[in-house]
C-alpha cells in the first residue's frame, strides 16, 4: 500500500511540526510552502506525490496537441508547463494568490497565462478541461463539471482525476484522514458521478511501476518489518523518495479496485 512509502502525506508531515518549502526556485519567485492542500516539485520529501500527478499530465498532454487547455486548480502551476509542451494554449486557473503569483511569475512559456478566479465562474470556452486531484475538494462536484461540459467546444473533452478510495485510506477504514477532501470515490461511484453530467466515460487507474512496484513486492516479502530492525528506514527512504520519477508509475484501465487514483475523459 501507498502508504508505507515512508513520507508518503503531505499533510502528515506538516502535522509533524517541520515546515517544508521549494528548493531552488528561479530568482524572484517566491517558494511555495507545504500545506498539505497540494502538491509541489522542488520539495524532495514530496516528490512521490509530485511524481504521481506528473505522470497524468503527461499522459493528458499527449492528447492534447494543438488544443486550447484550461488547467483549472491549477496549484503551483507546472502542470501547465507540461500541457504547453503540446497545447496550442493553456490557461491555468487557480483562487489562491499565493499559488497564482508564483505560477505566474514561475512560468511564463509562450501560448501560458494563469487567471486567478475560482474554478466554478471561469467563463472562457476551450477544447480541453484538466481537473486533477480536485474534485475531492470540492462542495458541489456535478454542478462543477457541469460547468465544465458548459465551455468545451464541440469534440473536446475534459480529464478529471481523484483519489481512489480504496487504496488511500488505511485497511478497513470508510476514508482517508486528509482533512481537505470532502468526499472521497471508489470507482463505481467516481463513474456514477461522471455520468450523471457526460455521455461518454472512459475510466483509467494510476498503478505503481518499475521500482514502485518491486518496492510493493518487497512490503509482501516483509521489508517493511525488516528495515526498522536493520536501523535502514530513514537512509533508505531518504534515497529511495527523491529518486521516483514518473515512469514509476503506469496508466491503464483495469483493474481499478487495486489504482491508486482515478482518471476520467469525459466527452
Amino acid at each position: 500500500m501507498v502508504g508505507e512509502i515512508r513520507h508518503p502525506d503531505s499533510e502528515r508531515r506538516v502535522a509533524s511540526g517541520k515546515r517544508y518549502f521549494q528548493r531552488n526556485q528561479p530568482p524572484g519567485v517566491p517558494p511555495l510552502e507545504l500545506t498539505g492542500e497540494r502538491t509541489l516539485p522542488d520539495v524532495p520529501e514530496e516528490n512521490y506525490w509530485f511524481r504521481r500527478h506528473l505522470v497524468v499530465y503527461e499522459w493528458v498532454a499527449e492528447r492534447c496537441g494543438g488544443l486550447d487547455v484550461v488547467d483549472m486548480a491549477c496549484g503551483e502551476g507546472y502542470g501547465c508547463e507540461v500541457l504547453a509542451r503540446r497545447a496550442a494554449t493553456v490557461v491555468g486557473v487557480d483562487a489562491n494568490p499565493e499559488a497564482y503569483e508564483h505560477a505566474r511569475l514561475k512560468y511564463t512559456r509562450p501560448g501560458v497565462r494563469f487567471v486567478r478566479e475560482l474554478v466554478e465562474r471561469y467563463a472562457e470556452p476551450c477544447d480541453a478541461i484538466v481537473f486533477l486531484q480536485t474534485i475531492e475538494h470540492v462542495p458541489d462536484p456535478e454542478a462543477v463539471l457541469r460547468h465544465f461540459r458548459s465551455l468545451l467546444r464541440p469534440g473536446g473533452a475534459v480529464y478529471v482525476s481523484t483519489p481512489n478510495v480504496l487504496t488511500l485510506a488505511p485497511p478497513g477504514a470508510e476514508r482517508s484522514d486528509n482533512p481537505f477532501h470532502l468526499r472521497e470515490y471508489r470507482p463505481d461511484e467516481f463513474e456514477a458521478l461522471c455520468r450523471t453530467v457526460f455521455d461518454h466515460v472512459e475510466l483509467y487507474g494510476v498503478f505503481h511501476a518499475r521500482k514502485l512496484r518491486l518496492h510493493e513486492l518487497a512490503l509482501r516479502l516483509g521489508w517493511d518489518a525488516m528495515h526498522p530492525r536493520l536501523g535502514l528506514t530513514d537512509a533508505f527512504y531518504r534515497r529511495f523518495v527523491p529518486a521516483i520519477s514518473a515512469r514509476d508509475f503506469r496508466i491503464a484501465r483495469a483493474p481499478l479496485v487495486e489504482a491508486l487514483d482515478l482518471l476520467a475523459v469525459l466527452r
